[in-house]
């Protein structure tokens, strides 16, 4: 067999390495909340080559923070059971490569959202790697059970991202996005930390549910459920009849959820978290679809 050969079917294996350093599933994350964003920001008018350039930005910079997160998480991941098969974990992936990947996408992010976009959207792009990697892998992660609730604003920077590449500017709007993806962001990741306390308690990491007894867990999530129904409303007056109608509906679903299993842990009853780590997914998506959809016919707002 020839050397060629011998490297040949290494080739998509590297490959798909490099990639499950970015974490494509949460970079889904950015589609579902950048498209809206923009949409609303100039209701039915916004140039598809704009958002296509915007998406291509984002993906990077989430890509690149995603991929330094994996760098200096390498230590944990190879102790949680959920995390072990990540790349550096298993070694697939030397780590000064790793290093090198994530700081190129970051660099490409920034020099990406300058040329195609504006100044203030690359400038925002940076902040979120660097507060990702620095302020919350770093720093709150391995420090304080309160981990996700002030780390989760990285998450929320696509929408500002987004909005600010239609407008140059930060809206109230884009603020009250902000805000909705910031409340959400604890329940959907304490819900699924119910499902992997072990892990953190092995790994010595202070999430939420690895310190706190489980009634203490959900009422939090209740709160913070209650929080995000109460962001996606104070943004009906800047949408349609459209989306106030669906995060409406979706809302009183998704309080019913967070009721229940709050109910069930206080009743002693046994509980199934990962169902509303799950749906919470599907309610953020469906909020934020309303919107891009509220926007692009541009139907009336309520203003």
């Amino acid at each position: 067999m020839s050397i060629r050969e011998r490297v040949a079917p290494k080739i998509p294996s590297a490959v798909l390495a490099y990639l499950a350093l970015t974490k494509p599933r949460i970079i889904e994350l950015l589609l579902v909340t950048t498209i809206p964003a923009m949409l609303l920001a100039e209701r039915g008018t916004v140039n598809p080559l704009l958002i296509l350039n915007t998406l291509i930005g984002g993906v990077l910079a989430a890509a690149s923070a995603n991929t330094l997160n994996c760098v200096v998480d390498a230590d944990i991941d190879k102790v949680m059971k959920r995390t072990a098969r990540r790349p550096l974990a298993r070694a697939a992936v030397p780590t000064r490569n790793a290093l090198v990947f994530g700081l190129v996408l970051g660099v490409g992010s920034f020099f990406w959202l300058l040329a195609t976009t504006n100044l203030l959207s690359g400038v925002l792009a940076v902040a979120t790697i660097a507060f990702y990697v620095f302020v919350y892998t770093m720093l709150l992660k391995r420090h304080t059970s309160q981990n996700v609730v002030w780390g989760g604003a990285a998450g929320c920077m696509p929408v500002m991202i987004g909005w600010s590449a239609v407008t140059g500017t930060i809206g109230w709007p884009a603020v009250v996005m902000f805000a909705i993806i910031f409340f959400w962001t604890p329940p959907h990741t304490w819900a699924l930390a119910m499902r992997y306390k072990d892990d953190y308690k092995a790994a010595g990491v202070p999430m939420l549910p690895a310190v706190a007894t489980e009634r203490q867990v959900t009422q939090r999530i209740l709160i913070y459920t209650w929080l995000t129904v109460l962001a996606t409303l104070a943004l009906i007056p800047a949408a349609g009849w459209l989306y106030a109608a669906v995060a409406g509906l979706a809302g009183a679903w998704f309080l019913t959820m967070a009721h229940q299993l709050y109910a069930g842990v206080r009743n002693g009853e046994p509980v199934k978290p990962l169902r509303l780590f799950l749906q919470s997914n599907n309610y953020l998506a469906v909020v934020f679809c309303a919107l891009a959809i509220d926007s692009a016919l541009a139907l009336p707002t309520l203003l």
